[in-house]
């Protein structure tokens, strides 16, 4: 990769927060690492939808998500109606296929564990670029 793109990726998130809700630590602690280089501010990372979710209740200013769709019992998909709802743009991380994302979100990026990290942030800054 050339020095000119590393800098313009480097800037790719830059002055926005992203919501990051994923229960593995070494994941979610890489997938911050990976928007904190692109010049992100980072929401979490969170390990369940509960806490996730008083985020956006309590208004925090969120501009983009990354959602591990299994985090033990609890669904991820209100959470993702509700950013869906607020126009923020997120994608989805797991270690199953696509069958099990609710059809409502058919167009949802997924990305498939294990993860190309920087892939999938700019991935996500491209879906932020493409809302505003």
């Amino acid at each position: 990769m050339s020095a000119s793109v590393l800098v313009r990726e480097r800037g790719l998130l830059t002055g926005r927060r992203i919501l990051i809700v994923e229960d593995e630590y070494f994941l979610a602690d890489d997938i911050a690492r990976a928007c904190l280089a692109l010049g992100a501010e980072i929401e979490g990372p969170i390990g369940n939808v509960e806490d996730a979710s008083a985020i956006l209740t309590e208004f925090r200013t969120v501009d983009g998500a990354v959602l591990d769709i299994n985090l033990g019992a609890a669904s991820i998909f209100p959470l993702a109606r509700a950013l869906r709802s607020r126009s923020i743009p997120f994608v989805f991380t797991t270690g199953y296929d696509r069958s099990v994302i609710d059809p409502e979100f058919e167009g949802v990026p997924l990305w498939e564990k294990p993860l190309d990290v920087a892939a999938m942030t700019r991935g996500l800054s491209e879906l932020m670029v493409q809302q505003h």
